[in-house]
């Protein structure tokens, strides 16, 4: 009868050590730092390194790729309009893009020419839609 207790116990712990550990890998490979464009550049992005921006699109240095998708601009501090990040993005733009919009892009950090490589943009809703 204690044998099978201890087997029983052994396998209980296996599987608890399992499930811990894909959940600490899960978390950990799939975090995703979500700064605003101040904290971001104050945090110093390293090369590569995954993160959420949010803040304004400045109406400053604003460039659209003629024919093609996607779209360059300068993302501003909602809060610090004078703190920006240039931003690329290669996918399809929104039509409620536009500057002065508050938008969140997610990519990486490009420290090679100082940009920050967008593969995902969302703009926030319109304001027409508040009560």
């Amino acid at each position: 009868m204690g044998r099978h207790k201890l087997t029983y116990g052994i396998a209980f712990a296996l599987l608890l050590g399992g499930v811990g550990y894909l959940i600490v890998s899960g978390l950990s490979s799939n975090s995703v730092y979500f700064l605003n464009v101040s904290e971001a550049l104050a945090k110093g992005l390293k090369a590569d390194e995954q993160a959420r921006l949010f803040g304004t699109v400045d109406p400053e240095g604003l460039n659209r790729n003629q024919g093609m998708t996607g779209i360059e601009f300068n993302l501003a501090d909602k809060d610090r309009p004078g703190h920006t990040i240039r931003v690329s993005y290669s996918g399809a733009v929104p039509d409620t893009f536009k500057p002065g919009v508050e938008v969140i892009v997610e990519g990486t950090m490009q420290v090679s020419d100082k940009h920050f490589a967008a593969h995902s943009l969302m703009t926030k809703c319109p304001s027409k839609y508040e009560k």
